[in-house]
């Protein structure tokens, strides 16, 4: 069980591989007390916040704690059988701008500093990275009536299944726009870099949205966006996406100025960079459990991610995870072919990462069947049946979607017609009439004009109840389009699990394992990284295929040789019954 005790101002821990307490901060009660949960949550971020629900949702008694001066000094101990770590760029974190550096873990909040030695001291890898954020502008004094304003789509797609529309109207719904840089922009970044201490350290920044003076450096002469967001409905604040950057605040504002629209801008707050500790997220399961300490989980910048969806994701699966473990039920994992959540933590856990990870579309191999219009059929009944992390009305929800798309499929199929006839039916389709063989109604809605609508036109019975519901129209229609790709990449995504279902055994020890040929720099990657099947670890860079072929045999062989040895005992005991049946017979 982890203690968690209050501790004033400092950031003190205590993680031991036995007894596993974790010193913290706790609420502001007048009194010490002692309390138990199932799970506690370190860190109310976008990870933090994602696993104290995705526990609770489990049923598990939760406690998140965040990392706020107002939410500190008592003395109160706090017990649990679990604990999500989620620090953000806290862990020694630094705030830069200019050449002046402060310790923080963003702009007025302390680093944790006592956390970060204790995870070092109990023999985690430790990183360090660097991110930043833009300055923020006062929305009355940008000029958007020269801009490129960009509307929100109308009608809305809402995120939940279990949602037909959104909850406000897309025209009440607050508008970005769009401007550049410039080449005076770039004068300004290029002229001062002697300024600049953040951009000029060897620590690794984001790939994928690197700060403006990234991108002067990176890519010359090039003009660059510069999403105009706001910051919420009630905010009068607006954040300049792209503009990330850690000049001198003087120097922030001199840039913002030469943007067009941006003219007449005030910046209410500079923007700045933040280097802060990470873990090699090769030290975790994709459970998100860590190797070296059981019960304690990793999720979002910890784990050298950066994103809000990164992190978000990883803590959903932390928090479920962490409250599976206090159950003692095995671990909720989702698989590279299941989910861009599977395809984010095997990255992490088989490669790491050197810089910010961020998730896209084309790290996946299977991307056309990772879709978000079908994300209920791969997850929601894994969420509900294994893990009850899912609500009833939402499984009801995504159990009628899934026997209404395989009730429409089968009927779409049904409906046969000669290319002529559906020409006459359907004149907007381009169909070819030099057609002779059938068309299925599931054919003719592969075209690009034709929709679900127009089908049930032609032919209201029995395709008229399919376009009631406007999701499931949708959805019939996508089916449809990648039927044939769909089909075939299920055949590879079938193939690839066959792999991944072999599991490794978890108490090998590759460094001193003597049946099967591995080299040594093998037998680290695989002993560093623990891969729980043979998919991962045929993903680890420098393991070899051969190695791969190898280990595979050896795990075959072995597991053949226990299940002849558990089989031993049935037949010594079958014979002992024959024996003693014919004993009595005579």
């Amino acid at each position: 069980m982890f203690s968690l005790r209050g501790c004033g101002l400092c950031v003190a821990a205590s993680l031991s591989k036995k007894h596993l307490p974790l010193a913290r901060f706790i609420g502001d009660s007048a009194a010490p007390v002692a309390a138990n949960f199932d799970v506690v949550v370190i860190g109310g971020g976008h990870a933090g916040a994602e696993a104290a629900a995705a526990a609770a949702r489990c049923g598990s008694r939760t406690l998140l704690l965040t990392h706020r001066v107002d939410t500190i000094a008592d003395g109160s101990t706090v017990h649990a059988e679990s604990v999500v770590l989620t620090t953000g760029t806290f862990l020694r974190g630094v705030i830069v701008i200019g050449l002046e550096t402060h310790p923080a873990g963003r702009l007025g909040d302390q680093p944790s500093i006592g956390l970060a030695q204790t995870l070092e001291k109990l023999g985690f890898v430790v990183g360090r990275l660097k991110t930043g954020t833009p300055p923020r502008i006062a929305k009355e004094s940008v000029n958007f009536s020269i801009l490129n304003k960009q509307t929100p789509d109308n009608p809305s797609i809402p995120f939940s299944f279990i949602n037909e529309t959104v909850w406000i109207k897309p025209e009440d719904q607050l508008p970005c726009y769009l401007t550049h840089t410039n080449p005076r922009v770039d004068e300004i970044v290029l002229e001062n870099l002697h300024l600049n201490s953040h951009i000029k350290e060897t620590t690794r920044g984001p790939r994928y949205c690197p700060s403006i003076e990234s991108k002067v450096l990176r890519f010359p002469n090039r003009l660059h966006q510069v999403w105009l967001e706001p910051e919420g409905m009630d905010s009068d604040l607006i954040y300049p996406q792209g503009l990330s950057v850690t000049l001198p605040a003087e120097l922030q504002e001199k840039m913002i100025t030469c943007i067009k629209g941006l003219e007449k801008a005030k910046m209410i707050q500079p923007g700045y960079g933040v280097q802060y500790d990470y873990l090699d997220p090769r030290q975790i399961t994709p459970s998100l459990e860590t190797h070296l300490v059981q019960r304690l989980f990793f999720a979002g910048q910890i784990n050298g991610t950066t994103g809000y969806e990164e992190a978000a994701a990883q803590g959903v699966i932390a928090g479920i995870n962490a409250s599976l473990r206090v159950k003692r039920k095995p671990p909720f994992v989702v698989s590279r072919t299941e989910g861009y959540i599977g395809v984010l933590i095997d990255d992490l856990t088989t490669l790491g990462t050197n810089e910010p990870y961020r998730m896209f579309t084309s790290r996946a191999e299977f991307r056309l069947s990772l879709r978000p219009d079908n994300a209920d059929s791969r997850l929601t009944f894994r969420g509900y049946k294994e893990v009850g992390c899912v609500s009833q009305q939402r499984y009801e929800r995504a159990s009628w979607m899934k026997s209404s798309l395989e009730e429409g499929i089968s009927v779409l199929k049904s409906i046969e017609f000669s290319s002529s006839k559906w020409k006459k039916l359907i004149p907007e389709a381009s169909i070819s009439i030099g057609k002779s063989l059938p068309l299925r109604a599931l054919d003719v809605l592969k075209y690009e004009e034709v929709d679900m609508k127009l089908l049930a036109k032609a032919i209201p019975e029995p395709l008229k109840k399919y376009i009631k519901c406007r999701e499931l129209a949708e959805r019939l229609k996508i089916e449809a389009t990648y039927e044939s790709v769909l089909f075939h990449q299920q055949q590879q995504i079938n193939e690839v699990q066959q792999d991944e279902a072999l599991q490794l055994p978890k108490d090998l020890d590759y460094l001193t394992l003597r049946d099967v040929s591995l080299s040594y720099e093998v037998r680290e990657k695989l002993h560093f990284s623990r891969p729980e099947t043979i998919g991962a670890a045929s993903r680890i860079p420098g393991v070899t295929p051969a190695a791969i072929i190898n280990l595979l045999r050896f795990v075959k062989t072995t597991q053949q040789r226990q299940m002849a040895m558990n089989e031993l005992p049935k037949a010594n005991q079958s014979l002992c019954d024959t024996e003693s049946l014919e004993e009595r017979q005579l």
